[in-house]
């Protein structure tokens, strides 16, 4: 273990542990802290390298903190300025729910409801995965139970123009069997033939409408397009989160011709979570950021430096950061025209008073594979020609321990290469670490992408208090972007 050094200016932290005393740690915000704290305590910097990825070239998340550290970081960061304790569920973007209508509303209606069925399926048509359509289950009983005729929309796959293997025909025996009634199918989203069915619906019937990107009308959210789906139904219900970040005919473009328009279940419960807590979350509030590069995470990290206690950055972006501050990455990715970005986004955190935290040791491979040969070096001990493929045991256990004071924390991103399952101890270290916290009553968000295939793989999904249905548009909620398919809503 390397002595503790004073650090020779308050910008840098001295680090006690598996970290080269040549090596420059930085904690952020250093001046913050390191007065808080004082020099003389154990600290350790924090070192970092990679997340997963699958790029050829591999990343890792990796993590780095010491013994001790994380206690007295999060001491800090639990009376830090931030102080104000927020509860969760304010929502800033408040919209109209499907829970506001009554009976009353809905009995004998035709309603016009866009869902996210948008499902795997296997060669022989089979659903691989029904989340979607689980998801989507409440605000479909809830239209029906109250009366309404419910004429359900979706997309699936990226389909050009009518496409046989993207028909959702396959959908409806299973969309039958969890709703307990018959699902009508109509073999197109507009036109005579839906006009019939949907004049055939009983209160409390459900027709599913073909594919609507079978249009290439739908994704140019064409006005003449929208008319038509609009001219089937009198009120109109979206429930699509992952889909809300585009201005589609059926997203955005019908709401200008249907009266009330307002938000299911499932996307106002995305709202609740990914723009109430977060905007206003119960403190400490925590964010884990991975993703391969850094550029496709800008306005999220971004976004996020403006409401976090602590940012916890792993993914290839990791191998930047570092690289602008002078270290060995070995054989990784790094993104050469970010490295003042990220070391503006460094100074960003100091700024903001959050401290940005980062691994400490790392699973290094020799070659991007499942099989590769691999070690666990000190984030600053990278070897040429290896790559950084998943966080290390020390960076688990310190990553783990600052967890523990938290009490909201959002997640997007794996650890490391988690398809491996050499590689993928850190990403399930991580997932097991938020649900126990979950069952401790941390809010625990999981903000779509990898990190929900991660959490699913480890099957503690269940344990988290809100999984994001929607990748894309998640990531755009968290920066704070305006869903063209939220803001067409009627406001609460």
């Amino acid at each position: 273990m390397a002595a503790a050094a004073t650090a020779s200016s308050a910008s840098q932290v001295a680090v006690a542990g598996r970290v080269s005393s040549a090596t420059r740690v930085v904690l952020w915000p250093p001046t913050r802290v390191s007065t808080r704290l004082g020099v003389s305590e154990r600290l350790l910097s924090f070192n970092g390298l990679v997340a997963g990825s699958k790029s050829k070239q591999g990343f890792s998340n990796l993590f780095h903190v010491q013994e001790g550290l994380a206690s007295s970081v999060f001491r800090y960061v639990d009376s830090s300025s931030h102080g104000k304790t927020g509860s969760r569920g304010i929502v800033c973007m408040a919209k109209r729910s499907v829970g506001d209508l009554k009976q009353s509303d809905l009995k004998g209606k035709h309603v016009f409801l866009r869902a996210d069925l948008n499902v795997p399926l296997d060669d022989k048509f089979n659903i691989t995965d029904d989340t979607r359509i689980r998801a989507a289950i409440p605000t479909i009983k809830y239209l029906i139970d109250n009366g309404a005729k419910v004429i359900l929309s979706s997309h699936l796959g990226r389909p050009k123009g009518v496409t046989e293997k993207y028909r959702l025909t396959p959908l409806v025996p299973r969309l039958s069997e969890l709703l307990g009634v018959k699902v009508e199918k109509a073999h197109d989203s507009i036109g005579e033939e839906v006009e019939k069915k949907v004049a055939a619906l009983p209160d409390g019937g459900v027709l599913l409408l073909e594919n609507v990107r079978f249009y290439k009308e739908e994704e140019k959210n064409d006005p003449e397009h929208a008319k038509k789906l609009a001219s089937v139904a009198d009120l109109y219900v979206n429930d699509a989160f992952g889909t809300a970040h585009r201005a589609h005919a059926s997203t955005e473009g019908v709401t200008k011709y249907l009266r009330p328009s307002v938000a299911g279940f499932l996307l106002q419960k995305e709202l609740d979570y990914l723009d109430g807590a977060v905007r206003n979350p119960t403190r400490p509030f925590a964010a884990i950021v991975g993703g391969s590069k850094v550029s496709s995470k800008i306005g999220v990290i971004e976004s996020l430096l403006e409401k976090c206690d602590l940012l916890l950055l792993g993914g290839g972006m990791i191998f930047t950061f570092y690289k602008a501050q002078g270290l060995s990455v070995g054989s990784s990715l790094v993104e050469e025209d970010k490295l003042e970005l990220a070391t503006s986004l460094m100074k960003k955190a100091k700024a903001k008073g959050v401290s940005l935290l980062l691994p400490t040791d790392v699973v290094v491979a020799d070659k991007f594979a499942a099989d590769a040969n691999s070690k666990i070096v000190p984030a600053s001990e990278i070897p040429d020609g290896w790559m950084g493929l998943d966080i290390g045991p020390d960076s688990i256990k310190t990553f783990s321990d600052a967890l523990d004071t938290t009490k909201t924390v959002i997640w997007n991103g794996p650890m490391g290469v988690f398809e491996f399952d050499k590689f993928a101890k850190g990403t399930e270290a991580i997932a097991k670490k938020l649900a126990d916290l979950s069952g401790k009553g941390v809010t625990s968000i999981i903000g779509g992408g990898d990190s929900v295939a991660a959490v699913e793989k480890v099957g503690v999904a269940d344990k988290m208090s809100h999984i994001s249905t929607g990748g894309g548009a998640s990531l755009e909620l968290l920066e704070g972007k305006v869903l063209p398919g939220v803001a067409a809503l009627d406001d609460a």
